[in-house]
């Protein structure tokens, strides 16, 4: 069984005519299909993380995986352009910390054993080739903040801190999550805008809920 993850029921509107039920979760809408579960974990980190955790927790079946998804911000220089589909291989959140990060300051953010991870969480190897062998996609760093940048100079200057290549507000944190709890992680972002850009009139939303459409179905192999 594989869990889907959206920050807003928007993002996955395609899976509605899929679906066998629907569900509620503390106020979160959900839907279960043939071999997966939706679950929208709400905008932000906080709300990502902790409707994920408890989700887990009181789910009655394991999940195999988890695969979250949504639009996201292209960095200027990421290479990505405005339409496309973009697979994770880490994610960073950048705001936790100082400026460089929890590592300055000695305290990992997660501990699991001897390994220590300060601001990356990487996605699940053997999940997230087979997604990039399946979508001839490149595995990208994803760069996770609260606050999203409002201009392009904000969108460079995280790029130059941190590498990253698209934006967004909650990968991070569900990363995160499904590290502590031992389950295999990816992660697909349609690129809906330029980092830094608000302007709705340059975006292309429709373009990107495609690709993220056309990624999910073929990657997962959901019918």
């Amino acid at each position: 069984m594989i869990l889907l993850l959206s920050a807003t029921p928007f993002e996955a509107e395609f899976l509605d005519r899929r679906a066998r039920a629907s569900f509620e979760f503390h106020g979160r809408p959900g839907l279960s299909g043939n071999g997966w579960t939706w679950l929208s974990v709400g905008v932000g980190k906080v709300n990502a993380a902790m409707t994920l955790a408890a989700f887990l927790e009181a789910a009655n079946e394991p999940f195999q995986a988890v695969v979250a998804f949504g639009l996201g911000g292209a960095y200027p220089g990421s290479g990505l352009g405005l339409g496309e589909l973009a697979l994770a291989a880490e994610e960073i959140e950048a705001d936790l910390g100082t400026a460089r990060g929890m590592r300055p300051l000695g305290f990992p953010a997660l501990e699991l054993g001897e390994k220590r991870y300060y601001n990356r969480f990487p996605t699940d190897p053997a999940l997230t080739r087979r997604l990039a062998e399946r979508l001839g996609l490149l595995p990208l760093a994803f760069v996770t903040r609260d606050k999203v940048s409002e201009t392009l100079e904000e969108a460079h200057a995280v790029r130059q801190t941190w590498g990253g290549a698209v934006e967004n507000m909650e990968g991070a944190a569900l990363a995160r999550v499904a590290l502590w709890r031992g389950l295999a992680f990816a992660e697909l972002r349609g690129v809906s805008n330029t980092a830094g850009v608000r302007r709705k009139d340059a975006w292309r939303t429709e373009d990107a809920l495609r690709a993220l459409r056309d990624g999910i179905l073929l990657g997962l192999e959901i019918g």
